[in-house]
């Protein structure tokens, strides 16, 4: 409890700054309204939006110890949707007062050295001082109304707009059997933070199933971190179909990492209970491993490291070991959570033509349009979404399927990836 309220306390400093500073910005728009109830009303419920917010934190980190594991994840995105919708917003429109009171502290600094202090605090110029700070005052609403209406939309509609990616890549040494082979790729579940929307997930269920995939991939991270996310998923996820079989592999919130365990036997409980659900829902679980796939007496490997990350992620994955049966097959491709995987060890030390991998989410926040390709996670992965090739190697990295930490999706739509082979 003192550790939580060391951290509490400092956040609540700075949001009540944030807030007094924002009123202060707000206050000289309010006194314009001639409604005398529609004033007091507003600052009313802009200071009442604060003290629930404030709360909220409080209620968190002094009764965590209440909470159950797996729901931990539901109520700090409550928490971290609180702060980014209004909070956000407010360090738009500080910018604003900010700007305002530089302005004004250097013209009084100015008067003050030419002695003219008394002629600047004049009638006429106040007011039209006060203009002027209205002005801007009112641009900065204009512009934090932008963030507070992009954070509104991606955790209400953003977050289950699911977007379908399309990829025809040609390669040479695919026997002519999988001409033609449509994949489908999803990654990045994390079912513990649908809080059990199960009606949502089923729609985009069907949107896959409307691909009509000869292969289902899924690259990993079912869970944030514990097997008992998965109850009641079984009936929806069941229903993902592929005319040749589902595949999967494991990333790294599957292991339990992100939690203190009472021993390592439940720790390694949860992992068993994860891995069988993959079975439960129809999913062979490669773990480090090859399965060779067949049409027509021709044959691909299809390979299925378990999770390789740099520190601090885990690294559970042996490619060595996972492509040993893969040897002699005239085209390879590979499963791997984590796209950083490629750079050190698929390309360098393999001919496998194909990896698919996931871990990004995009930061599940950025802009692709109009020849933009940008998001904050492209700083510490290089490759974070979508195709890149070095020679005859392909990697595709897909943008997650669910979300985790900020409930929501902006400008980074959940994403079925499809990819046919020619």
């Amino acid at each position: 409890m003192r550790a939580s309220a060391m951290l509490l306390i400092p956040l609540l400093i700075f949001m009540l700054l944030v807030d007094i500073y924002t009123f202060r910005g707000i206050k000289p728009l309010l006194a314009k309204l001639a409604n005398k109830l529609l004033r007091k009303s507003l600052a009313i419920l802009f200071w009442s939006i604060s003290i629930v917010v404030f709360a909220g934190f409080c209620l968190f980190m002094f009764g965590i110890q209440q909470v159950k594991q797996s729901d931990a994840y539901i109520y700090v995105g409550y928490l971290v949707v609180s702060f980014a919708l209004f909070y956000i917003p407010k360090f738009v429109f500080i910018v604003f007062v900010l700007l305002k009171d530089i302005q004004l502290l250097f013209k009084t600094i100015f008067n003050w050295i030419k002695g003219k202090r008394n002629k600047s605090l004049s009638p006429n110029n106040s007011g039209r001082k006060m203009e002027r700070a209205e002005f801007l005052y009112q641009m900065g609403l204009v512009l934090a109304a932008v963030p507070f209406a992009g954070i509104l939309y991606g955790v209400t509609k953003g977050k289950f707009n699911y977007r379908v990616m399309r990829e025809n890549l040609q390669f040479n040494n695919l026997p002519k059997s999988f001409k033609g082979l449509k994949i489908v790729q999803i990654s990045d579940m994390h079912l513990g933070s649908f809080n059990k929307k199960f009606d949502q997930v089923a729609k985009a269920v069907e949107l896959i199933n409307e691909q009509e995939p000869d292969i289902l991939l899924f690259t990993g991270d079912l869970v944030n971190n514990f097997a008992e996310e998965t109850e009641g998923w079984a009936p929806v996820l069941s229903q993902l179909k592929a005319k040749i079989g589902k595949y999967s592999v494991l990333g790294n919130h599957d292991y339990g990492d992100y939690s203190d365990w009472e021993s390592a036997a439940a720790k390694e409980k949860n992992l068993a209970a994860i891995k069988k659900f993959h079975q439960k829902i129809g999913f062979r679980l490669l773990l480090n491993e090859t399965e060779t796939i067949n049409i027509n007496g021709e044959e691909i490997a299809l390979i299925g490291v378990e999770n390789w990350g740099k520190p601090p992620f885990p690294q559970h994955g042996d490619l060595q070991k996972a492509s040993k049966d893969a040897e002699g097959q005239p085209f390879k491709i590979l499963m791997s959570h984590d796209p950083s995987h490629w750079d050190a060890e698929t390309l360098p030390k393999t001919d496998i033509d194909l990896t698919f991998a996931g871990h990004t989410h995009g930061m599940q926040f950025g802009i692709e349009r109009a020849g933009i390709k940008w998001s904050p996670v492209q700083y510490k992965y290089p490759r974070w979404g979508g195709l890149y090739r070095e020679k005859e190697q392909f990697l595709y990295v897909n943008r997650g399927f669910g979300y985790i930490g900020f409930p929501g999706r902006i400008g980074m739509p959940p994403e079925i990836t499809v990819v046919e082979l020619t």
